[in-house]
């Protein structure tokens, strides 16, 4: 029986989780806890709060690597966000990971 639509953006976006967790390990715990085990009540203000703060990106510890995460926090209670936040989430792993290698690929020249 194929999966709704729902289903597979839900799923999609518990990815990117995953692959967010893989690549800051020292947020797994606060990841975990907020996406699987937190309720909406306590989701949605961490979420707005997070927005807000990557507003304030001329703050030294406020800025803008607040914002996307508060999108995907935001992205697990509203289904209409999951499609463009889970394809921007990966969007800019694969920019990150090209820019790795370009660097990397630099220094091994040097």
């Amino acid at each position: 029986m194929p999966l709704s639509p729902r289903v597979r953006q839900k799923r999609r976006l518990l990815r990117q989780f995953a692959a967010l967790e893989r690549r800051v390990p020292p947020a797994r715990r606060l990841i975990r806890l907020l996406v699987r085990h937190s309720p909406v009540v306590v989701r949605l203000p961490v979420a707005l709060l997070l927005m807000c703060g990557g507003l304030f990106a001329v703050l030294p510890f406020l800025g803008l690597w607040m914002l996307p995460l508060g999108l995907l926090l935001l992205a697990v209670d509203l289904p209409m966000l999951r499609p463009g936040v889970s394809a921007l989430m990966i969007r800019s792993r694969r920019w990150m990971s090209e820019r790795l290698r370009r660097l990397r690929k630099k220094r091994a020249w040097a």
